[in-house]
């Protein structure tokens, strides 16, 4: 028997399932999520995630943020729930523009689920020992962001990176109180030799740290008492948070 005009085909409902469950994903993993990240989230394989997630972006359910990588909530899917908010911050954009006047890589990081994930790599300046930050944040000024907004995160015992690596309890706990105070984290020689970095951390609109921003370059060159830096840092995160919802 045919098919008639507007009668769905068996495989279809689970196709429509399919697609709300990624987008439930994307809405609970927050913007800035992944495919791989959705696609392991809602249990859905990965060429069927990928194939769903561009038919839902193409219609104004999804939209792409943190350049092609990163999903957000799109417009459509936010009148379905009757929000009546503006469109998401374009993070890659607000990122390039801040890479555009400094000379340093600089990176977005979400602290998600009370971990480290960079959402917005430099593509300019290749960033060795990833791993490293997410499983050391005592070593990063990006981990350091993290640890000063969630105390409790923080490990009895402290692994040396290198031999700068603070791995005193009681020393890091005094430079996360600094840091709390001061809003900006340091790290020189701490994860990497030859390398430092400043971070601050990006606030929602409850002020909770939901990620931070970092600058990292060559020591010697990024001087991570600069004023300048800090500031342009402290802008750019800040209208990275006008756009995250608490």
């Amino acid at each position: 028997m045919a098919r008639r005009t507007g009668e769905l085909a068996g495989h279809e409902p689970r196709a429509v399932q399919k697609a709300l469950a990624l987008l439930e994903a994307v809405a609970q993993l927050g913007s800035g999520a992944t495919a791989k990240d959705v696609a392991a989230h809602a249990g859905i394989p990965q060429a069927t995630a990928y194939r769903l997630l561009n038919l839902l972006t193409a219609d104004g359910y999804l939209v792409r943020i943190s350049d092609l990588s990163g999903f957000a909530l799109g417009r459509r899917t936010r009148q379905l729930a009757g929000a009546d908010t503006p469109d998401p911050v374009d993070q890659h954009t607000i990122v390039e523009g801040l890479r555009s006047q400094v000379r340093f890589g600089v990176y977005l990081a979400s602290f998600t689920g009370g971990a480290v994930r960079l959402v917005d790599k430099d593509p300019d300046h290749e960033l060795s020992g990833e791993g490293t930050i997410t499983a050391h944040p005592h070593a990063s000024a990006i981990g350091k962001i993290l640890l000063a907004a969630h105390p409790e995160l923080v490990q009895q015992q402290l692994r040396r990176v290198t031999s700068r690596t603070i791995t005193d309890i009681s020393m890091l706990n005094a430079e996360l109180e600094t840091i709390r105070h001061t809003g900006s984290a340091r790290e020189v020689d701490e994860i990497r030799i030859g390398r430092s970095s400043v971070a601050v951390p990006v606030h929602d609109s409850r002020h909770g740290v939901v990620g931070c921003l970092a600058a990292i370059g060559k020591t010697g060159r990024l001087a991570v008492g600069d004023p300048e830096l800090t500031d342009l840092l402290h802008a750019c995160a800040q209208r990275l948070g006008a756009g995250v919802s608490a």
